[in-house]
């Protein structure tokens, strides 16, 4: 499967259109045998745009409703940072049970999982898997794959942003060796107490590294780090 991912991103890296875009998030269904992909950006001057596998008719049905008000996913995913399984929201209310209902008939799965991302100048969006299965069946998938759905998640955004406005890349800034150290360490595998131990580091110091990188790089978190550290050359695993 990593060869895949890293197969995927390669391609993504090309992309230069939407419809390029489109057609990425519809080979997700086929790299990781789900329903359903979804993204959707609102950028900072509130201008929407989702490249989804959902019917048009829902959509469409979705958005003449304006079902963002009440949305569960929408509003619970705009108050947090990291991921959520749509089981953690609150979808209580005549209103919310109506709308599942809607979706459920829509052929929206009964099982979700949504990463909230902040991008620059007031950039949000989010990415979503969808699936019909059962509660132990899905906590399997996400468990086994909510590290790559992070990263896919985070390159995808990267991507729109580029299309959108021509480039979303900042000046690179160079990482010291220590925190080349610390990422390669890692990117192998390592825990950050095994990784601290073998720099003859505390973890506190180790994080303070972590972070450094992380604003360096523009990345969302420690395995987007990592993995815009190999992208760029500057760490090999």
């Amino acid at each position: 499967m990593q060869s895949r991912i890293v197969a995927f991103i390669e391609r993504l890296q090309q992309v230069t259109t939407f419809e390029g875009f489109q057609s990425l998030i519809e080979e997700l269904q086929g790299l990781y045998q789900v329903e359903h992909f979804v993204y959707h950006s609102i950028n900072s001057a509130g201008e929407p745009y989702a490249a989804l596998t959902y019917s048009l008719d829902w959509v469409d049905h979705y958005l003449d409703r304006d079902f963002g008000r009440i949305d569960p996913v929408v509003l619970g995913c705009y108050q947090r940072f990291h991921p959520v399984d749509w089981k953690q929201l609150d979808w209580s209310g005549k209103a919310v049970k109506s709308f599942l209902l809607e979706a459920t008939d829509a052929g929206v799965g009964n099982q979700g999982f949504s990463i909230p991302i902040r991008g620059p100048n007031g950039q949000f969006a989010l990415f979503t898997v969808n699936h019909r299965c059962s509660d132990q069946e899905w906590a399997t998938f996400t468990n086994a794959h909510v590290q790559d759905l992070l990263l896919i998640a985070h390159y995808l955004n990267q991507k729109a942003l580029e299309i959108e406005r021509g480039t979303d890349k900042l000046p690179d800034q160079p990482l010291s060796p220590r925190e080349l150290d610390v990422l390669t360490l890692i990117g192998m595998g390592k825990s950050r107490g095994h990784a601290a131990d073998s720099l003859s580091i505390s973890e506190h110091t180790l994080r303070v590294y972590i972070e450094s990188a992380r604003f360096k790089l523009g990345a969302a978190n420690t395995t987007h780090a990592v993995a815009l550290a190999m992208a760029r050359g500057k760490i090999i695993v």
